[in-house]
């Protein structure tokens, strides 16, 4: 958006935000994200006297939820935070959890992520190893979530113990986020030669899932 962003001049939140309004009262979804993105970081020159918008959790919510139900799916997986944190409404992680699903349903890689933590610790849904490893697995072919599936290889939660398919994973997130040199080294000492260079080309010849 030329609007939000600028091209050349300072960005102009004010006409953003009224443009955005605009798109949202008539029922787009992606606006309605947009300005609900606004309202929960709040833009603007408000101290200042300029323009902008104030920091508002409830009217982010309500934006999110009306983009959320059309199947916005980053508007899902931001409506899926706010329920989680108690942000601008009452903490459900019930709640959460149906809005993080939806997301991640649909491929959202972030939101496949949180939902494979939330089944490994047992946060709104009854604790289930196997339902972790199937989201991380997912996230993880996306280029996030590798270090949390490795874990589970590592500790054989919701798989087999498996130290190749850790050290893979593992090694896949030292390259696509997470870094933990520290764990790698740990499971190496548990590792022969061997598994470590399988390891090694496994990682080599991953590619992520588009």
């Amino acid at each position: 958006m030329i609007l939000e962003y600028g091209q050349g001049e300072r960005p102009d939140d004010s006409e953003a935000s009224k443009w955005y309004g605009l798109a949202a009262e008539q029922g787009n979804a992606e606006a309605q994200f947009l300005l609900g993105a606004m309202y929960t970081n709040g833009q603007g020159d408000i101290l200042e006297g300029g323009g902008g918008i104030p920091q508002d959790y409830k009217e982010a919510v309500r934006l999110y939820r009306l983009s959320a139900e059309q199947g916005h799916a980053v508007a899902q997986l931001g409506l899926g935070y706010l329920y989680g944190y108690g942000t601008g409404v009452p903490q459900d992680y019930k709640e959460a959890v149906k809005w993080y699903r939806l997301s991640a349903e649909q491929g959202q890689a972030s939101a496949q992520s949180i939902l494979g933590d939330m089944y490994r610790y047992g946060t709104g849904v009854p604790q289930d190893y196997k339902e972790a490893v199937k989201w991380y697995r997912l996230s993880a072919e996306q280029g996030v979530s590798q270090y949390e599936l490795s874990q589970m290889y590592y500790k054989g939660q919701g798989v087999p113990q498996d130290y190749v398919k850790a050290h893979m994973w593992v090694s896949l997130g030292t390259i696509y986020g997470r870094r933990d040199f520290k764990y790698r080294e740990d499971l190496e000492k548990k590792m022969s030669p061997s598994q470590i260079e399988e390891a090694q080309r496994l990682a080599r010849n991953w590619k992520p899932k588009k």
